[in-house]
């Protein structure tokens, strides 16, 4: 498919780039739909007779497949095109705002939001790429920009649910609007053509920077997560992984340049600290959100509404701070935020919430501009596969990891406090963390009221405490960054990587 030339930061398609940023709202739409809606006496964990690990499942699936589509479009997306990936990950979207309304089971709602994931990830393995090109010598303020449309999309979708008193069902099809108004915008636009494409680079040189180790961190969650989905043994998933990765360090001769390789292991605890932990906040806050009369979708809503905010100004914060700096200010308060946020109530919450509001804004944008800055040769593949094993890691392991440490936490403390209780309402599970006891939401509500509290107080505490472990994840990574900015102080300062500059020997 032919592409237009890359245009320069002033003369840039703004269409384009506001349809790409729509785009990103319908993704968001669809996240915090499910979210709120999804625990309560009302909502779709109930409604279908979920656990809280099945509940974390389903919203892990709202994740990882949105990864999977964005590395395999990443692979071919310069020779596919923009556009056919933008048709591609429209249809998807529309599909399962008409299909998961009618889901009555865990394997229904599951591949509705299998789907709809498929198509999300689609439109982040354009767009990224699109901005990072126009933008080529402002690509932190651009990227900060274009992903204040998530935030964007989880306010404006949030407050529609709520205000509207939207049933789950009707509530997980709002993300038909944006994806229509979308639709119209880009399908009339050209497309530019990557950096790296324009510049020469071959496709090889691509893959080069990601390498062996690079591939087998990616290959290793696709396989072991379609293994799970399909039933393979965990030999198998191994055999598979080492095999693909073989044949990429076979064809790359390459292991990865070391920055790419370390930036893809920060986007384990970086993308559970920000997506894992809002998939669940509603959740956790519950409780504490009823005690006031509030909806605890109101935490996800004020948290996004900060990032949407900030994230317009992103670009201006990293000029003065480096976008290093940035970063470690945020883990700092990112951690701060998630300890607070596990021991205090009342309004004390409001507090809390916005300091991690604060902490968890950059994360994101500011990763991808940094990655695209300092090895731009890995093209769109570069800065997707970053967002695509962030995503991996949280959709496979971090919510559902969540979701089973609630469950063990519920097991052990209510063992703890009534072994009647607890042989009323727990029953045996299987999950990828293996065997378990889960909470039957069903046989709860056939308890007293006196002992409905009681296990309601449990569940309560447990949360509290998955955020309080939670909070060690943004220690990491801000060890990480104050590494790299004392790496980077002894090269003289962070700069942007120049194109012609770039190269990797085998092994990095």
């Amino acid at each position: 498919m032919a592409h237009a030339p890359a245009a320069s930061a002033t003369e840039h398609d703004k269409r384009l780039f506001w349809g790409c940023f729509i785009a990103l709202v319908a993704t968001s739409f669809g996240f915090i739909a499910r979210v709120i809606t999804a625990e309560g006496p009302t909502g779709w964990g109930a409604d279908l007779g979920l656990t809280a690990t099945q509940v974390g499942e389903i919203l892990g699936a709202g994740l990882w497949p949105f990864a999977i589509s964005i590395i395999l479009f990443s692979l071919i997306i310069d020779k596919v095109g923009y556009k056919f990936a933008m048709w591609f990950g429209l249809v998807c979207q529309l599909i399962a705002a008409v299909t998961i309304p009618f889901a009555n089971s865990y394997g229904a709602m599951y591949m509705a939001t299998f789907a709809l994931a498929l198509g999300n990830g689609t439109v982040e393995a354009y767009a990224n790429p699109v901005v990072a090109t126009v933008f080529t010598k402002d690509k932190t303020k651009w990227l900060n920009i274009l992903h204040a449309g998530w935030p964007g999309g989880l306010v404006v979708g949030g407050i529609i649910v709520i205000l509207l008193g939207l049933g789950w069902r009707a509530a997980n099809s709002i993300v038909l609007f944006p994806a229509i108004i979308y639709g119209i915008m880009l399908s009339t636009r050209k497309f530019p053509v990557h950096e790296r494409v324009a510049a020469g680079v071959s496709y090889r040189s691509m893959l080069r920077e990601v390498g062996a180790i690079g591939a087998a961190i990616a290959a290793a969650l696709i396989v072991f997560q379609l293994g799970q989905v399909f039933g393979l043994p965990g030999a198998v998933s191994w055999i598979i992984t080492l095999i693909l990765a073989g044949i990429y360090g076979a064809y790359t001769r390459s292991l990865g340049r070391p920055f790419f390789i370390l930036f893809l292991l920060v986007m384990f605890p970086l993308a559970t600290t920000e997506l894992g932990i809002d998939s669940w906040i509603t959740t956790f806050m519950s409780g504490e959100m009823a005690a006031m009369g509030l909806n605890p979708g109101w935490v996800l809503i004020y948290t996004s509404a900060i990032m949407l905010v900030l994230r317009f100004f992103g670009g201006d914060i990293a000029h003065r701070i480096s976008p290093l700096g940035l970063l470690a200010a945020s883990a700092t308060l990112a951690a701060l935020g998630l300890f607070s946020l596990s021991a205090v109530s009342g309004a004390a919450i409001l507090i809390a919430a916005t300091i991690y509001g604060l902490g968890k804004t950059f994360f994101w944008p500011t990763t991808l501009a940094v990655v695209a800055d300092q090895t731009p040769r890995s093209g769109a593949l570069g800065i997707n596969l970053i967002a695509g094993v962030g995503l991996l890691a949280v959709g496979i392991v971090g919510a559902p990891f969540m979701g089973a440490m609630q469950d063990r936490e519920v097991d052990q403390n209510l063992m703890a406090v009534s072994p009647t209780i607890h042989s009323q309402v727990m029953e045996q599970r299987t999950s990828i963390f293996g065997n378990y006891m889960g909470l039957n939401a069903g046989a709860v509500a056939n308890l007293s009221p006196a002992d409905q509290d009681q296990v309601n107080a449990v569940v309560q505490q447990s949360q509290k405490d998955a955020l309080r472990t939670m909070a060690l994840l943004p220690v990491i990574m801000l060890i990480v960054y104050i590494g790299l900015i004392l790496y980077f102080k002894s090269k003289g300062g962070y700069r942007p990587a120049e194109m012609q500059e770039e190269s990797v020997a085998a092994g990095g």
